[in-house]
């Protein structure tokens, strides 16, 4: 199975030139989809941003996690037919103003394929789009996720990105119920910060999910 990972993890784990005390920095990493749409994190400015990566071993964990973890901030997935389930409305937030758009909160599942030699790699699109028929899948060809995040190996990992681009931290390992909902609570906040930024006005161009 291709490395077709979405979703999250508890350990703060060891980044390029920091830590979990670094300051945050802002990303700016762009890839192309299975379906070859062009993706990028600046795109998703106003927003939250899940970023979620793994090796091949620990793929099906991570697509389970980055599922329930959609499901928390888009309920109404559970029930929406396939080809909308990345499509939903995000949760709303408690005493937020009226008029003032919500900050959406994305998942983005990112396959890590470094080994995929270039002659391949329209084979593992090919395959990615029988996998994920729906559901955008960035591809990182170019060990890009590892070099810019670091990565635990045989864990689930993710990079949260606030709404002003930055990142916020990097995590890794499986997420209880407990844990989801640490990560949850800590994505709202987020998500309020940027109110505070005042940078939840949507932005031309972004692209849907």
């Amino acid at each position: 199975m291709l490395s077709l990972i979405a979703c999250c993890g508890l350990v703060v784990a060891p980044t390029p030139g920091g830590g979990a005390e670094s300051e945050p920095r802002a990303v700016r990493l762009a890839f192309e989809d299975q379906f070859r749409n062009r993706r990028e994190t600046e795109q998703m400015r106003g927003d939250v941003v899940v970023l979620v990566y793994a090796n091949r071993k620990a793929a099906e964990a991570a697509v389970e996690l980055g599922r329930r973890l959609h499901l928390r901030f888009h309920p109404t997935a559970a029930g929406a037919a396939a080809e909308e389930w990345s499509r939903q409305p995000v949760t709303p937030l408690a005493g937020w103003p009226a008029g003032v758009r919500v900050p959406d909160v994305h998942v983005i599942p990112v396959a890590c394929l470094p080994e995929v030699p270039k002659p391949l790699h329209a084979v593992a699109r090919s395959r990615l789009r029988k996998e994920s028929e729906f559901v955008s899948v960035w591809l990182d060809f170019e060990d890009a996720m590892r070099e810019t995040f670091g990565m635990v190996a045989d864990e689930p990992n993710f990079a949260v990105i606030d709404t002003l681009g930055r990142t916020h931290s990097v995590r890794s390992g499986h997420l209880d119920d407990l844990g989801l909902a640490e990560l949850a609570g800590l994505i709202d906040r987020l998500r309020w910060q940027g109110r505070t930024a005042g940078r939840t006005a949507s932005l031309p161009g972004r692209q849907p999910r």
